[in-house]
């Protein structure tokens, strides 16, 4: 690991500020991503800003614009929220599926929101896009794990947010602090494919800093995150889905379902949302959800099983929030 230095600000303006004042610097929460890419080489800050001691991005409270979360909670103490527990069973769910103790101890939600993607290729320094010679890496070589839709070109990794799904699902916005100004944007503008090297996943300028994420009131809706992983220990899924279900009468008024870790962003799925407006969740309309979810995807060499992965974590997600039972 290379030499750094540290800073500890007490506000977000000043974490803000060390960070525009030194150009390389990083802001620094529970670091269980930023501290591995730093030991591999990949990512080489100059200063780390820590901001886990700022009071106002460790909070949890509610108003009337609904539950913001400061930045610096973390995925414990956001599992342990009463609100969250009583009201947001997506948010729960999603946060159960973190199976390692140092990520839910020490990992927050802005990070898991920013953290890198899990692309071997990226890990080993060979870029977002992993090119070589002006060819991707991943179409000929070990793609087990990449995506199978938005994978068009030239970015073949998957998003590895644990929340994103189900926060952009509830409609979440995520406020941020930059050197000159603050402003809201919702999740689903938050998430960028990039088309170049050097450009990011996250809209966010390197002196931005996420200071909490918006999650609007229950609105008597019913949500649901179902994830499909490999083994029950630490890993990350190889296929999610969050939903939300404005019911009438058991029929969908409208529908929001995404899907996470198969495409560069969480990815809306549309189709599924269309085709469950004016029916009730059956077993047989979760499976058409599940299939119309996937439409357009795109298998490469190796990860065409994430198709049917994704496609039955819809159709789970719907069964569970609907109250349904899903097959073990």
């Amino acid at each position: 690991m290379r030499a750094f230095e540290y800073a500890a600000p007490r506000t977000a303006i000043e974490a803000v500020e060390l960070v525009t004042t030194r150009p390389g610097s990083a802001f620094l929460a529970g670091g269980t991503d930023l501290l591995a890419l730093m030991k591999d080489d990949v990512a080489r800050p100059e200063r780390l800003v820590d901001v886990k001691g700022i009071p106002e991005l460790r909070q949890v409270r509610a108003d009337a614009q609904g539950l913001r979360i400061g930045a610096a909670v973390t995925m414990r103490e956001l599992s342990e929220n009463a609100t969250i527990r009583a009201g947001y069973p997506a948010i729960l769910q999603a946060i159960d599926g973190i199976r390692s103790p140092q990520i839910r101890e020490r990992g927050t939600i802005a990070g898991d929101l920013c953290q890198r993607p899990r692309c071997w290729y990226f890990r080993a320094g060979f870029g977002l896009l992993a090119q070589k010679d002006g060819r991707s890496m991943v179409v000929d070589g070990d793609n087990r794990y990449h995506a199978i839709l938005g994978n068009a070109g030239p970015a073949y990794y998957v998003h590895p947010s644990s929340l994103a799904p189900a926060l952009l699902a509830l409609g979440a916005r995520v406020a941020i602090q930059g050197v000159q100004l603050s402003n809201t944007v919702v999740l689903g503008s938050f998430f960028q494919t990039p088309r170049r090297e050097g450009e990011r996943e996250v809209a966010l300028a390197p002196d931005d800093l996420i200071t909490e994420i918006v999650v609007p009131p229950p609105d008597g809706s019913k949500t649901a995150t179902y994830e499909v992983r490999q083994k029950e220990a630490l890993d990350w899924p190889l296929a999610a889905a969050s939903v939300k279900l404005d019911l009438d009468a058991g029929i969908v008024r409208r529908a929001r379902v995404v899907l996470g870790h198969v495409a560069p962003v969480p990815w809306v799925a549309q189709a599924a949302e269309k085709l469950l407006v004016g029916k009730a969740i059956t077993e047989d309309t979760a499976a058409q959800a599940g299939r119309a979810a996937v439409e357009g995807a795109r298998a490469l060499s190796r990860n065409g099983y994430k198709i049917r992965l994704a496609s039955v974590a819809v159709k789970r997600a719907l069964l569970r929030a609907a109250g349904k039972e899903v097959p073990a």
